[in-house]
């Protein structure tokens, strides 16, 4: 297939345009690199599956011609992180809404054959129920799982209004290597091998004993891939592990001293993805357990060699806005 990756110089994007390569098919790649890396696909200069496009996908001029000829479109590109999202949300509304609507026209005008939106889990918020379901009530708490939800809400609309084949796919806290290395304070796994690699403790939030559904990448990849190669379209699925994982399991896995910062408002406790959907529908279950990603992780550690090492100091500096605009007593 001729397939188009949106994002696909950014961590998942790049194991995406990886697998797609390794399975065959040809891959144009849309990124303005404002988080994504070159580096991240280095390895494919030379291979001629491989188009490298350097554009804003809020630029609809610029994208559209790039889609002529496209059967299959993976639309990874976004903004993330909570803290940038409450300082510039006209920022993550352009690239996570408008950037949306132009990927979903320019798939329009070209008819391809499948459209797939990475979605997030944020859109829960704190939900009722885990694990949980995708019919579970939105609650988005921050400007970035806001725009993200707004763009999935918009793919399901150009499915149910143009016919366009589409299908949502909510990632649950991906981790693997690759992710990012710079920005504001953000992933955990990429804040954790800095500290690691500069000998200093990892800073974890509350008590640690939060849960999460820790995804290793490649499982990501597996799903949307599966989901894009299914004659199904108009659903939603959630892709998770299925199994959560404590902070304080992290820190024992990667072995090292903790100091702890102070639990953030709007954060939920757990995440926990109920992936019976896309088991029942797909056929698809995670392959890479918790232990087995973060050996990869420490064997990969190399990576985070030039990434920011957060302090307690320099967090609680980097997350003031997030106190700020999200504590109850703000509202």
């Amino acid at each position: 297939m001729n397939t188009l990756v949106t994002g696909g110089a950014g961590f998942i994007g790049s194991h995406l345009v990886d697998r797609l390569i390794k399975d065959g098919h040809s891959v144009t790649v849309l990124d303005n690199f404002s988080t994504g890396r070159p580096a991240n696909l280095a390895h494919l200069k030379n291979n001629n599956k491989l188009k490298l496009v350097e554009a804003d996908i809020a630029d609809f001029a610029a994208i559209e011609p790039h889609f002529k000829g496209i059967d299959w479109v993976f639309h990874i590109a976004a903004l993330a992180d909570i803290v940038p999202s409450i300082q510039n949300p006209l920022a993550y509304h352009r690239s996570n809404v408008d950037g949306t609507a132009s990927v979903l026209e320019a798939s329009r005008k070209h008819g391809i054959k499948k459209l797939q939106y990475a979605a997030s889990s944020s859109c829960y918020g704190i939900p009722d129920a885990y694990p949980t379901l995708e019919t579970a009530e939105i609650r988005p708490q921050y400007p970035y799982a806001l725009t993200k939800n707004l763009g999935e809400q918009m793919v399901m609309h150009w499915g149910q209004v143009y016919k366009l084949p589409v299908v949502s796919t909510r990632f649950f806290n991906v981790y693997g290597p690759r992710s990012r290395t710079s920005g504001t304070y953000g992933a955990v796994f990429g804040v954790f091998l800095a500290q690691k690699l500069k000998n200093q403790p990892f800073t974890v939030v509350g008590d640690g004993t939060q849960t999460r559904d820790f995804t290793f990448v490649t499982d990501i990849v597996d799903a949307v891939v599966t989901a894009v190669q299914s004659n199904v379209s108009g659903e939603i699925f959630n892709i998770g592990s299925g199994k959560p994982t404590s902070v304080n399991r992290i820190v024992e896995l990667l072995g090292g001293p903790v100091t702890y910062v102070p639990k953030r408002p709007g954060e939920p406790d757990c995440t926990f993805a109920d992936i019976s959907k896309i088991s029942r529908v797909l056929g698809w279950k995670p392959k890479i357990k918790i232990e087995e990603g973060v050996k990869i992780l420490i064997e990969n550690i190399d990576y985070w060699r030039e990434a920011p090492v957060w302090t307690k100091d320099s967090i609680a500096e980097a997350t003031k806005d997030w106190f700020k605009y999200l504590a109850p007593s703000a509202k």
